[in-house]
């Protein structure tokens, strides 16, 4: 696995084997960021990594120059994974072992760019776009992106606005839309 971007491209990390993660490939990491790189600015933007794994995605954030990014993951050899190599790298990563969902259910701050890479498998990942929106987490043209089986739809979700299919995996991506008063 390796950093595919930013001030720290090349770098290479090894998470533990007995980490329960799937981490992202490089090819659609690489294709993901090419999109947002042409829509955030790193430095001016405020991020959260949900179910954050090996932290592969907060890494290629913080690499390319953002520096408020909040990681969030349950499991206790994953955190630790991620501590280590952040303050290796010197990376500003505020990494949290919490319940994904309760953290949604109770975090008052909202984020420009929210990623979101569950287990495939998991009961509730059609329910994350509702909570993310019904919980108010993103700022006006947020976005949220959902990594996910290339079998999963969410098409019609009122705010999904594109998805890319990479092999067996997709990102459907949704956005906060601003609202406007009269």
């Amino acid at each position: 696995m390796r950093i595919i971007g930013g001030s720290n491209k090349g770098f290479q990390f090894h998470p533990p084997k007995n980490i329960p993660a799937r981490p992202t490939t490089d090819l659609a990491k690489e294709a993901l960021f090419n999109i947002l790189n042409n829509t955030f600015e790193w430095s001016e933007i405020n991020t959260l990594d949900l179910f954050g794994g090996t932290g592969s995605i907060s890494y290629e954030l913080a690499s390319r120059g953002c520096t408020n990014i909040t990681l969030v993951e349950l499991d206790k050899r994953s955190i630790e994974f991620v501590k280590q190599t952040t303050q290796r790298l010197n990376m500003p990563i505020i990494s949290l072992k919490a319940d994904v969902f309760k953290f949604i259910a109770t975090t008052k701050t909202q984020y420009n760019l929210i990623f979101a890479d569950p287990p495939y498998a998991l009961p509730a990942l059609p329910t994350l776009p509702n909570l993310i929106f019904e919980h108010q987490l993103l700022k006006p043209d947020g976005w949220l992106i959902l990594e996910h089986s290339a079998n999963q739809n969410f098409d019609n979700h009122p705010n999904f606005i594109q998805k890319r299919n990479y092999g067996e995996t997709a990102f459907s991506i949704f956005e906060q839309p601003i609202t406007t008063t009269n």
